[in-house]
């Protein structure tokens, strides 16, 4: 059994999963540890959290290394940072982040790809109709990349300041 470590300054600890889940939808991209051959490989890219699914989605090229390694070592842990800016005078930094643990899984049902792209695509574009049109079609579906995580531990931690000193 590992190890469970606790974070020692329980008073940064994000309790309430729904400022965990805000992070998650308001934040834009996410990093990714992972590991092969005992060589760790760390990737950050875009992603959207289905609230209704619980997981994050992503989209990737279908060959490269971050896929080489996911195939053989499907396990990953991951991070999101939402930088609250430096803090003057107190050689400090507000941030709020939550890391995760999960497994990468390679989707290949078509409605699942559409609901994962049109979830990004609603994300990150102010107009989304015209990327609809183009990317949610049976042909571009077939051959997008979609991984999905649905994590099984998750820990939030933040750093805000309150009040002068």
């Amino acid at each position: 059994m590992p190890k469970i470590y606790h974070l020692r300054r329980k008073e940064k600890k994000i309790t309430e999963n729904s400022e965990i889940e805000k992070i998650f939808l308001d934040q834009k991209v996410f990093t990714l540890a992972m590991c092969k051959n005992n060589i760790p490989y760390l990737v950050t890219m875009d992603y959207v959290w289905d609230s209704s699914e619980k997981c994050f989605y992503f989209h990737c090229a279908a060959a490269g290394k971050k896929i080489d390694i996911l195939n053989s070592n499907s396990n990953i842990w991951g991070q999101i940072v939402e930088d609250l800016g430096y803090i003057p005078g107190e050689c400090d930094h507000a941030y709020r982040s939550v890391h995760f643990e999960g497994k990468v899984e390679f989707i290949d049902e078509i409605a699942i790809k559409r609901k994962a792209l049109e979830l990004m695509i609603k994300k990150f574009e102010n107009d989304p109709q015209p990327l609809y049109e183009r990317f949610l079609q049976e042909k571009s579906l077939k051959s997008v990349k979609i991984g999905k995580i649905s994590p099984k531990y998750l820990t939030g931690k933040k750093y805000q300041k309150t009040s002068p000193k």
